[in-house]
């Protein structure tokens, strides 16, 4: 049973969330500043081929404050942000929050799929490259990681495409709901029917990475001095596999999942771009080329979040489940 100090505890937590507040402040600040020196002017890029006067552009710029200086307008948005707020989105016309809650829901399901298909498969083909190294299963998974490690993820996304939805037809083209349908209306087997291809897609992203980790892992765990020594007892290669190796790279293979929310968000963009899936995503590329700059922030803000969760929960599971750490403590 792992017990938990509860002023270690409280400690660790209030470290995490100052860190946190201090990185949403820096990460506010830079990115409200590189979009406001870009060469794009949101409220041309707003109005489009619209034909308006100069007065009706000056009271829209005076509205988002356009006319103010780079600094006055760095301090409104901190100052805004600091309320709770992120605005208002300019595509979307309802507040950012809004937006941000209703498309993150949607991709957190893709991700959350994604992310246990990468971690069992990925866990699974480097206990067996780790375990049968050197031999043709070995050979085979590693170039099969090499292929991922340097494949777009867009460009598997289109080949999925090519051969299981027009070639096959087995998955549809895209979309998250069939077309003309309510998503209040639409059936789970429908739902899961047109999740299948983005998430194994996306799942690819993270595979290859773990893969070769825990390879290198079960193949350090081998050639220990314990290893060798069950061995030497009588004890059969798997049951040694399961009963020492898999025990002590699962610790650090569940770490290195939980550090690769980076990768997986960033490929979410990808991939809900490819097939057309209405999440946060889709979100992000059209506040880009729109210049909706607060949905374009508030997308920032929130994958800064979901990024340090996942730092969050990897150090948080060496703290409190890793034994060495927990006796260290004690002592």
């Amino acid at each position: 049973m792992i017990k938990i100090n509860n002023k270690k505890l409280a400690k660790f937590l209030g470290f995490k969330a100052v860190r946190l507040l201090i990185l949403l402040i820096v990460i506010a600040a830079i990115s409200f500043i590189m979009i406001q020196l870009s060469p794009i002017d949101p409220v041309k890029a707003y109005l489009g081929q619209r034909i308006v006067s100069q007065e009706q552009v000056a009271i829209i710029g005076e509205y988002w404050g356009t006319n103010l200086s780079l600094a006055e307008r760095v301090m409104g948005w901190l100052q805004t942000l600091a309320t709770g707020s992120m605005g208002f989105s300019l595509i979307y016309r309802v507040p950012v929050t809004e937006v941000i809650v209703q498309k993150f829901t949607a991709s957190l399901t893709l991700m959350v799929v994604s992310w246990v298909i990468s971690a069992v498969v990925g866990f699974g083909l480097g206990v067996i490259a780790g375990a049968k190294e050197g031999s043709f299963a070995d050979k085979a998974i590693k170039t099969y990681c090499y292929i991922l490690q340097s494949t777009p993820t867009f460009w598997i996304g289109l080949v999925f495409l090519m051969v299981f939805s027009v070639y096959l037809g087995w998955f549809p083209i895209g979309l998250s709901v069939p077309i003309g349908q309510l998503s209040d209306t639409v059936t789970f087997w429908q739902w899961l029917y047109r999740l299948i291809l983005p998430a194994i897609t996306l799942s690819i992203v993270g595979i290859a990475s773990l893969t070769m980790y825990t390879r290198d892992k079960l193949i350090s765990v081998k050639r220990s001095d314990y290893f060798l020594f069950a061995q030497a007892r009588g004890e059969s290669f798997w049951g040694i596999i399961k009963n020492h190796g898999i025990r002590n790279i699962l610790l650090p293979a569940i770490t290195i999942q939980f550090l690769s929310f980076n990768e997986l968000f960033g490929g979410t963009i990808l991939v809900e771009q490819v097939f057309a899936y209405p999440g946060i995503g889709q979100a992000t590329v059209a506040a880009g080329l729109r210049s909706d700059v607060p949905l374009l922030l508030g997308i920032v803000i929130i994958s800064a979040i979901f990024v340090f969760m996942g730092n969050f929960f990897a150090d948080l599971i060496y703290q409190y489940v890793d034994p060495r750490l927990r006796s260290e403590d004690d002592e």
